[in-house]
């Protein structure tokens, strides 16, 4: 697969303190093709123009490319309606949007809101203030030795009657991969409304809607599939949509504006105030015909096939220690690590001086680092673009590391 993809982005050609790039922190963001940038660029130089409210020729056309761009969102996920369908800056602010409008409308006193102790902060931080504000109860579901959810404690937690389960489809600390559809049927048989955070998951896997169970929100960011930054995606039962109230005020967002009243726009509008991202909701279309060109499937695949190789390199390097499972097919190919007495930032450093770019830090996941016992790990993440020389490339530095630093406190 690789040689037919690396050609496509060609900052993965560039050389780095004279070796050759190796980029393995695509858990943060990945790499773009030629095909995004350049249908971001065309935007820009030939169709410039605001949408939704012009009748000029240019504006149609805006109009048209990035409305467009909703149906294909529609058939990625396998998404009922284009209403259900709303551009947000990201996973972020969709989820927000989702604890601010439906929290506030939905949680009571004395509620119980349900995330794992694997999420990312911002599947963490709104369902924990939104518990403040609410003066609700915010439940924790823990985790095994190996960093999965713990069955005792997703028993205990259902036994709460949860309001709201917020849930990662994928770790992205220790590429853990959850059993989003049998969470959600149990959540959704006690009363519980659920949201995945798909964010890590969407690049790595097949993501549709009716495979992950009775789900009502979902929430993914394009730059993490071969998209541009700063433009995500929040899918919602119509239904709820409907009921929500708006989440943010403005242009676009309103049907008629009186002196005292406002009347708001039908689905999706309602929540897409203002001037959107045009150029990169644009780019998130080309990046998932990019994606479907080569096909999911495969991607899955190779992915799996590099998750095997790599971590049956690494568990066989003295002093290094690997969170997650060590089975495989239980992970995703990111892999944190951590050397003892060693600073997963000089650890990165390191790295780098090999022309390896990894992510060292908590990887916004305060809580789960807290588990780990440790303030910081050193990420490796793959993506379908990266090689099994690359692979090697990050072994043998690996392998390297304990005695270099061994070295360098003598």
């Amino acid at each position: 697969m690789n040689s037919l993809v690396r050609k496509d982005f060609p900052i993965l050609s560039r050389i780095i303190e004279g070796k050759p790039l190796c980029y393995l922190d695509n858990a943060s963001t990945s790499q773009k093709p030629r095909k995004v940038v350049d249908v971001i660029s065309r935007f820009y130089l030939e169709t410039n123009a605001n949408v939704h409210r012009g009748v000029y020729h240019l504006s149609q056309e805006a109009t048209d490319a990035f409305e467009s761009v909703r149906g294909k969102v529609r058939r990625f996920l396998g998404a009922p309606s284009e209403r259900e369908v709303i551009f947000t800056k990201g996973t972020t602010d969709a989820i927000n949007l989702v604890a601010t409008s439906f929290g506030e409308m939905a949680i009571l006193e004395g509620d119980v809101i349900a995330v794992t102790r694997m999420e990312h902060h911002a599947n963490f931080v709104p369902w924990q203030q939104l518990a403040k504000r609410k003066k609700a109860r915010f439940e924790i579901i823990e985790l095994t030795n190996d960093w999965r959810l713990d069955p005792k404690e997703v028993d205990r937690v259902l036994g709460l009657k949860p309001k709201i389960l917020a849930v990662t489809l994928m770790s992205n600390v220790t590429g853990v991969t959850n059993p989003v559809a049998s969470l959600a049927a149990r959540f959704k048989m006690a009363g519980a409304t659920i949201l995945v955070d798909a964010a890590q998951g969407i690049g790595h896997s097949e993501v549709k809607i009716d495979h992950l169970g009775p789900i009502d929100f979902l929430a993914f960011s394009a730059h993490k599939m071969c998209g541009p930054t700063g433009v995500g995606v929040l899918w919602g039962r119509e239904g709820l949509l409907e009921k929500m109230p708006p989440y943010q005020l403005g242009g676009n967002m309103i049907s008629h504006v009186g002196d005292f009243e406002s009347e708001w726009n039908e689905l999706p509008h309602k929540f897409e105030a203002g001037t959107p991202d045009i150029a990169s909701v644009i780019g998130l279309g080309a990046a998932i015909d990019y994606i479907e060109t080569h096909g999911r499937t495969r991607i899955e695949e190779y992915e799996q096939s590099i998750t095997d190789y790599v971590l049956s390199k690494l568990i066989l390097i003295p002093g290094v220690r690997i969170l997650g499972p060590t089975d495989p097919h239980h992970r995703a190919p990111i892999f944190s690590v951590a050397i003892e007495g060693v600073h997963a930032h000089d650890l990165a450093t390191y790295l780098d001086m090999e022309g390896i770019s990894v992510r060292a830090g908590h990887h916004c996941a305060h809580p789960l680092m807290f588990r780990l016992g440790l303030p910081a790990t050193c990420r490796a993440s793959f993506s379908f673009y990266n090689t099994f020389d690359e692979a090697d490339v990050l072994v043998k530095a690996l392998s390297l590391a304990p005695d270099f630093f061994a070295r360098r406190k003598r």
